[in-house]
């Protein structure tokens, strides 16, 4: 697998060679997607909370005598067919919501994604001159001439001035390569990698 090299100019200069152990495994739509659910489980927070029969405050005396009024039976005023009863099977904020899955399978899900990628040429790596002041007016020419409509923007933590350019532009998300996730991936049409990031992504799963 290759992507295309540009130089600081965003001129295009070479081709890359990508890892294929990263870019080049076999699409795997299944795991991807229980990444993604992943993901999205793992990240709910439970805030509905309500109260159980135990946590409602009130008398637990029976409101009438069982028989002879005429009336449907009844127990004491927190029932939950009652007003200010306690509620039955209502939604609380104690419940857990994460799923588990194979470091092994978690991998081969993000490297499917990196693939797939790679096979529709939205990988594209650009190769910063430091020395360069980075303005975000400039990432948005460049992302005019250059007719792409979402990026991912994969860089490391000490790329600040390329974070600072290209933070507050809507079609553009800046990342740390080692958060690369599922859902940003799917959400965005390019993956744009620095030289550097590129390295570092083959040192971690090297």
């Amino acid at each position: 697998m290759e992507a295309i090299l540009y130089n600081s100019t965003w001129v295009e200069t070479w081709k890359i060679k990508l890892s294929d152990s990263l870019f080049g495994t076999e699409v795997k739509t299944s795991l991807i997607h229980r990444l993604l659910l992943l993901q999205r489980a793992n990240a709910r927070v439970a805030i509905a909370h309500t109260k159980n029969r135990w946590e409602r405050r009130g008398s637990t005396r029976k409101i009438y005598k069982q028989k002879g009024t005429g009336n449907a039976r009844a127990g004491s005023a927190r029932s939950p067919l009652r007003k200010k009863g306690w509620v039955a099977f209502g939604p609380r904020n104690d419940r857990n919501f994460t799923i588990s899955m194979n470091k092994k399978e978690r991998r081969l899900a993000l490297f499917s994604l990196l693939s797939s990628k790679a096979a529709n040429n939205q990988i594209k790596v650009i190769d910063l001159n430091k020395s360069e002041e980075l303005k975000t007016k400039n990432i948005v020419d460049i992302a005019k001439n250059m007719n792409i409509g979402t990026w991912l923007f994969a860089m490391l933590p000490n790329d600040r001035e390329l974070f600072l350019a290209t933070r507050n532009v809507a079609t553009i998300k800046p990342l740390w390569v080692g958060y690369l996730n599922p859902q940003d991936l799917l959400k965005y049409n390019d993956l744009i990698f620095t030289k550097d990031s590129l390295d570092h992504l083959s040192q971690i799963y090297s």
